[in-house]
């Protein structure tokens, strides 16, 4: 009797990252697939360019009464608006090209499953889907890759992952297009300003991992130009 031979197979299994083509966020004619988020306007120019300014409904009594306090002022001055994707992304690449107008703040959202809610002055039971444990801005819900016109410096510029990371000053070009790429990662962010490495973070582990995108308009005074929006969604494949 001929022996039995057992043959044994070993199996490798391993997850494969596959970056998707890349596809466009904005479709340069309307709002298809975003959502407006606070007291703002934002609208399509005809080279398709996407501008966002803020809206005032009472430009005449913005306080209710007069005088006003500054605390007041501040509430009013420092509401947010922001504009969203309605839906949510998990790992990907997303490039936006932007103009900062002079003394301008705007920022770039990720993962804030808030939606704003919080920094809008949008009652709880409007949006009870939007509640969440902490009660705070984008960029404390999420995360805020920071936009804002250099000729006012402060610790964080273009390109810094906002409270975690500072983007080195002078990667952005003073009224010029610019450039920001964003690589969300499970392990990590990573920014670059017009093709200059900005910020890298390998994420806070008490966070979500993925969320909607956001384009905001930090204050009253706040205007912002974007255009070429576009993603590449990262999926996973198992090989063997």
């Amino acid at each position: 009797m001929k022996p039995l031979h057992l043959l044994a197979t070993l199996v490798l299994v391993s997850c494969v990252s596959i970056a998707q083509d890349w596809k466009p966020l904005f479709n340069g004619k309307n709002l298809d697939g975003w959502e407006v988020r606070g007291e703002c306007t934002w609208s399509v120019l005809p080279d398709g360019v996407l501008l966002g300014q803020r809206s005032h409904p009472n430009p005449d009594d913005p306080f209710s009464a007069w005088p006003a306090s500054r605390e007041q002022y501040e509430k009013w001055l420092y509401r947010q608006a922001w504009l969203y994707t309605v839906a949510s992304f998990d790992e990907f690449d997303l490039h936006v090209e932007y103009i900062m107008p002079p003394k301008a703040n705007s920022g770039i959202s990720i993962r804030d499953l808030s939606r704003a809610h919080f920094v809008i002055g949008e009652e709880d039971s409007a949006r009870p889907d939007l509640v969440t444990a902490l009660k705070s801005s984008p960029a404390h819900v999420g995360y805020e890759i920071q936009l804002i016109d250099d000729r006012a410096p402060e610790k964080y510029m273009s390109g810094s992952i906002y409270s975690f990371v500072p983007a080195p000053a002078n990667l952005q070009r003073t009224g010029e297009w610019n450039s920001i790429d964003i690589e969300s990662r499970r392990s990590g962010i990573r920014v670059m300003v017009n093709g200059v490495f900005a910020a890298e973070f390998a994420g806070d582990p008490a966070r979500s991992l993925v969320g909607p995108i956001g384009l905001q308009l930090h204050d009253q005074f706040t205007f912002a130009l974007f255009r070429n929006i576009r993603i590449r969604e990262i999926r996973h494949a198992v090989s063997r």
